[in-house]
């Protein structure tokens, strides 16, 4: 019987050093399929302002860095987008022209933010063009709209999202980066009823759903990989006993899903700090959980033979 191998990963927020590991896990783990599943983008642009004597200044993880000449700046860059932020070389006067105008950074962050995923796209285009791994990269509830088409114009990398899509001869797969509400008011947020509509619409498609991969990102709910801090009004971590309140936040939708049509694995992402597996009656659910912030990926790795999970493991590194 023919073995499929995946590595999945969510949850990567712009890191490249995490996107790099994701693209070389295909050949460090020997994996045929390769899924990003959601929450690609980062967080935040870091200023690099040019100054008057060529040199160079920025606010970098909580201290001020003057960078001396393009090398340095070149390295520094780099080291931004290692953590998931975007460097952002500009004047003094821009600066002080984003300072004024909250519209203007909005709009910078969109520009700088589609470039990210244009170059990401670009590398895994000439890291796998060669090879005959499938690499499937959807959004998630922190990305905004403007990805997507960028996701859907490569050749190479392939962008699943709210479709089905065949992994192989017999495993098939159904993609949303969907969730349920947040206190973040992300981009793609619903009520559990809407997720409920979009993912039947998949899943009226699916022909065997025995041998059916939801790659949901939100996971289900009242599992022990959905679990995460309790947070009050000002969105600070509600303490009991010395220690954060975890609480249950992922989705009855996605639950209720898995629950009803009971596919052969779940793969989730969206709580970084529940990582693990649980079993929903046939379902294999798993979230890798992520650590970006560390330049760690966090992922799985799944054999799928026909009807069944030959093997799996979460990995890290």
């Amino acid at each position: 019987m023919p073995v499929t191998r995946i590595f999945f990963t969510s949850d990567v927020h712009g890191s490249e050093v995490c996107f790099m590991k994701f693209l070389n896990a295909a050949k460090f783990y020997r994996a045929q399929v390769l899924v990003l599943g959601g929450d690609i983008t980062g967080k935040m642009i870091v200023p690099i302002v040019e100054q008057s004597d060529g040199t160079y200044l920025t606010d970098f993880l909580g201290s001020q860095r003057i960078v001396k000449n393009i090398q340095e700046r070149e390295r520094l860059e780099k080291s931004i987008r290692n953590t998931g932020y975007y460097p952002y070389v500009t004047s003094k006067s821009r600066m002080e022209s984003l300072t004024s105008d909250k519209k203007l950074v909005d709009e910078l962050f969109s520009q700088v933010m589609l470039e990210g995923v244009r170059r990401w796209v670009s590398i895994a285009e000439e890291r796998l063009k060669e090879s005959r791994v499938r690499c499937y990269i959807s959004p998630g509830n922190d990305d905004r709209f403007e990805i997507d088409n960028a996701l859907r114009s490569s050749p190479v990398v392939l962008c699943p999202e709210d479709d089905l899509v065949w992994l192989d001869e017999c495993h098939e797969m159904i993609t949303s980066g969907w969730t349920n509400p947040s206190p973040w008011h992300t981009a793609r947020e619903t009520t559990e009823e809407r997720l409920t509509e979009i993912f039947d619409h998949m899943i009226s498609k699916v022909e065997h759903m025995e041998d059916c991969i939801f790659n949901l990102h939100s996971p289900p709910y009242d599992t022990p990989i959905d679990l995460a801090p309790e947070l009050d009004e000002t969105l600070k971590p509600v303490l009991k006993g010395g220690g954060m309140n975890m609480i249950h936040v992922g989705s009855k939708a996605v639950r209720q899903a898995v629950g009803k049509h009971q596919p052969l694995l779940g793969l989730h992402g969206h709580i970084h700090e529940s990582h693990g597996f649980v079993e929903i009656g046939r379902t294999l659910c798993v979230n890798p959980g992520s650590e970006y912030g560390e330049g760690i990926l966090r992922g799985v790795l799944v054999d799928l033979e026909q009807k069944r999970l030959k093997k799996y493991l979460l990995t890290q590194g």
